[in-house]
């Protein structure tokens, strides 16, 4: 028997020497620097030379099946370094000849320590020069088909450039570092990146979540490129985009992959590499902005709308690893830890402060709400155009509450990113708070086209509906969304419709629905406290007001509850309870209280006739608030408006609510608690009944009824009936005041009997 031959461990050709085993190559006895990939490669081709060694085998050998990476960047890096290492050419190989579409092959004579020369596989030879031709004609033949055939598939692959209209799945990375650090935070880095691009449109993360709930998988399911190719497919997107990240040696390798969600098929894919982690996230920027050149963006809005990754969040990967968490973390008092964390580690950190702001201004927090979002303003140079356009507009709206800046920021934004549905939704909260509701529907349905499951597009659709008296509209985008899985984010406006159908039952199942959730219960509450109120049930809605405060307090939200405590204070001066009213809204205020609780106060203390005390209240408030559009023209008039009336001055008040006209449906307090809307034009018929100018006042309060739909279950909608009927007695219409008396005690029919108005009404009705 033969002894068997074993392959050398030490391989040398030209000037080189490779250790096998040792896995080192030297060059002249020192040793060259190697990355592990190219090493690889090169082992192949020395144990085989002379011999062609395919790209796929080469794949086969090195990148196993269920690695992810690019192979075709993956092989030509390992390529061209290796070359490199050896000094070699590719125009003139002295070692490693390239065969196009085919692989690769070791071409200078390769020995062992021995002198002995490795032997070819190919057989290669000029011993047989038949064989040679024939293979030679042959390799022509093969290679012409694959450059053929490689050219239809370049061909293929050039022309798969994404639409405007097409939408992108963002999964996660693949992490093989070992590093935590990177997992979540580099899908976020990308995602900011992406979204700067006025051309490509990422799956909303609600849409996501929705998506995986319908597989039946949890929303925190990682998502691999098999569950983003599903999630792409099911929202009828037209790519999944993957990334990886791998450590080879000290260097830090990132490869991102587009495939078509149809086929499968490679649409496109990049690479870049980090020398170490410090500059992973300027890699990825890179990579992301090749990325998109490759999915078919134009080089000019890639240049004009591409700020350094770094730039656009932060240079530290501990601090974006927090914000990512934040953003995972699902609701606002949950999120603030990380985020104060995100900014501890770079105070610089422009989006972190701007987040910040919203969460604090969610539970109530005013005072820090706008000291972060103030500071995320003042960064915005560092941010995208795409944040620097929502930070202007949360500063605006948040801070100075400049509404016709905040208008131009979304509606510039609008116009550079028409599918970026934060930019229309801000719009149309902006038109629904100015009154222009038509305007402010068409934005909310463009923010639902472009987030068919997300709650707060429909919530706010509905509510338009509502708004502009069209209920059947807003019934039927309640059922859509209960449809969807989304009647917990509705209840509220489901409620609302309930009270203007005059369904009792819809209205206290929404109520019970929302019993002990968080979040949830302290809106139903106080609006089924308004409701109480506006039928004439005050100790309930007392009682209920109470609820809802403690509801939102136990939820962290210190504004909403000292918003509830207001409104219950000026119902009752409203009511003629005008002592209690004033002590309760003062109750409600705090230091950090914002404008619409002092609102309150400034009503209540005007409605208790509190000459000196509105008057000081007026002159501050008006300092406080020097841009704010709703203060400027809403709030101030009406409180100018009673204090004039305060003093019997009618015509002053008459006066001082004209420039509050162009906005007086609006919803100056914004949100979906409705409690100061039409004020301007109910103290305007105030004004006008004390003038004794009683087909005026009747237009006034005429006005509020109208306008259902805005008012809802206010109590100035139950209180505008009595005035109503006082109007037509100044004009002497007996017939129209007893009908609109009778409507009123209708409606109160079952009201607690001590009420101050109450009594007032049943005395003056008695003498018609």
């Amino acid at each position: 028997m033969a002894p068997e031959t074993q392959s050398p461990t030490i391989l040398r050709f030209g000037v080189f020497e490779v250790d096998l085993r040792a896995g080192e190559v030297r060059k002249q006895g020192t040793r060259i620097r190697l990355q592990e990939q190219p090493f690889h490669v090169l082992t192949l081709l020395l144990q085989r030379p002379g011999e062609v060694v395919t790209r796929e085998e080469l794949r086969s050998a090195i990148w196993q099946s269920d690695t992810f990476v690019d192979f075709d960047n993956g092989m030509n890096t390992s390529i061209n370094k290796l070359r490199e290492a050896l000094g070699d050419s590719a125009d003139n190989p002295r070692f490693i000849e390239t065969l196009p579409k085919r692989g690769y092959r070791f071409i200078a004579q390769v020995t062992g320590v021995d002198g002995t020369a490795r032997e070819t596989a190919a057989g290669v030879s000029a011993a047989a020069p038949l064989r040679s031709r024939k293979m030679v004609v042959t390799l022509a033949i093969v290679v012409l088909a694959a450059g053929i055939a490689g050219g239809l598939f370049w061909r293929a692959r050039k022309a798969r450039h994404l639409t405007e209209k097409d939408t992108i799945v963002l999964g996660d990375f693949a992490n093989s570092t070992g590093d935590a650090v990177f997992d979540g935070t580099l899908r976020e880095g990308l995602s900011v990146e992406l979204e700067q691009s006025p051309f490509l449109s990422l799956v909303s993360e609600e849409g996501i979540h929705q998506t995986l709930q319908m597989m039946e998988r949890p929303a925190s399911a990682r998502l691999t490129p098999e569950i983003t190719r599903e999630v792409c497919q099911r929202t009828s997107s037209a790519a999944a985009l993957d990334g990886s990240i791998a450590l080879i040696g000290t260097r830090y390798v990132l490869i991102l992959k587009a495939v078509s969600c149809a086929n499968g098929d490679l649409l496109a894919s990049t690479e870049a590499q980090a020398n170490d982690k410090s500059h992973v996230l300027d890699a990825l920027g890179k990579a992301a902005s090749e990325m998109r050149r490759k999915l078919g963006e134009s080089l000019s809005t890639l240049q004009k709308y591409n700020t350094p990754l770094e730039q656009a969040t932060t240079p530290s990967l501990e601090a974006l690893q927090a914000y990512t968490l934040g953003g995972k973390s699902g609701d606002f008092p949950t999120a603030i830890p990380f985020l104060r964390r995100a900014i501890q580690l770079d105070p610089d950190f422009a989006m972190a402060y701007d987040q910040l702001g919203g969460a604090y201004g969610s539970i109530g927090e005013t005072a820090l709400a706008v000291e972060n979002t103030r500071k995320a303003f003042e960064l915005r140079g560092r941010v995208s155009d795409v944040e620097k356009l929502n930070i202007e507009a949360d500063y605006y709206r948040g801070v100075t509450g400049n509404l016709i800046e905040a208008q131009r920021s979304y509606a510039l934004g609008e116009q550079i990113y028409p599918r970026e549905p934060g930019f229309c939704g801000g719009l149309g909260v902006i038109y629904n708070t100015l009154g222009q509701y038509e305007s402010a529907l068409k934005e909310h349905r463009e923010a639902l086209r472009l987030l068919p499951h997300d709650s707060v597009a429909f919530r706010f659709v509905a509510y338009t509906y509502l708004l502009l008296d069209r209920v059947e509209d807003a019934a039927a985008t309640a059922r859509e969304a209960r449809e969807k899985g989304l009647d917990s984010a509705l209840r509220p406006t489901a409620y609302l419709i309930a009270f203007y159908q005059n369904d009792a039952s819809e209205m206290a199942r929404q109520v019970a629905a929302a019993a002990g959730k968080t979040g949830e219960e302290d809106l139903l509450l106080a609006l089924e406290a308004d409701t109480a109120a506006y039928f004439g049930h005050l100790g309930r809605a007392r009682q209920l007001s109470r609820q809802a405060s403690n509801s939102a307090k136990r939820a962290g939200e210190k504004e909403a509850s000292a918003v509830y405590e207001a409104m219950a204070g000026l119902r009752e001066g409203l009511f003629g309870n005008t002592a209690k009213g004033l002590e309760q809204t003062r109750m409600a205020m705090t230091p950090s209280s914002g404008r619409d609780v002092y609102y309150g106060f400034g009503l209540a203390s005007a409605y208790a006739k509190n000459a000196k005390a509105t008057q000081r209240f007026v002159e501050g408030f008006e300092k406080g608030f020097v841009e704010d559009t709703d203060v400027r023209f809403n709030y101030i008039p009406t409180l100018r408006a009673k204090l004039a009336l305060i003093h019997s001055n009618p015509q002053q008040a008459i006066d001082s609510l004209e420039i509050a006209a162009p906005y007086e449906l609006g919803l100056p307090a914004g949100g979906f608690y409705n409690w100061p809307n039409m004020y301007p034009v109910y103290v305007r018929g105030e004004a006008f009944l004390a003038a004794h100018r009683g087909r005026e006042a009747a237009a006034e309060f005429q006005k509020i009824l109208d306008h259902r739909g805005i008012v809802l279950n206010e109590p100035i909608g139950a209180l505008a009936h009595l005035q109503l009927g006082r109007a037509y007695v100044l004009q002497g219409d007996t017939a129209k005041a007893r009908a609109a008396y009778q409507d009123f005690l209708t409606l109160w029919k079952d009201a607690d009997p001590d009420i101050p108005v109450l009594k007032e009404a049943k005395a003056e009705y008695a003498k018609l």
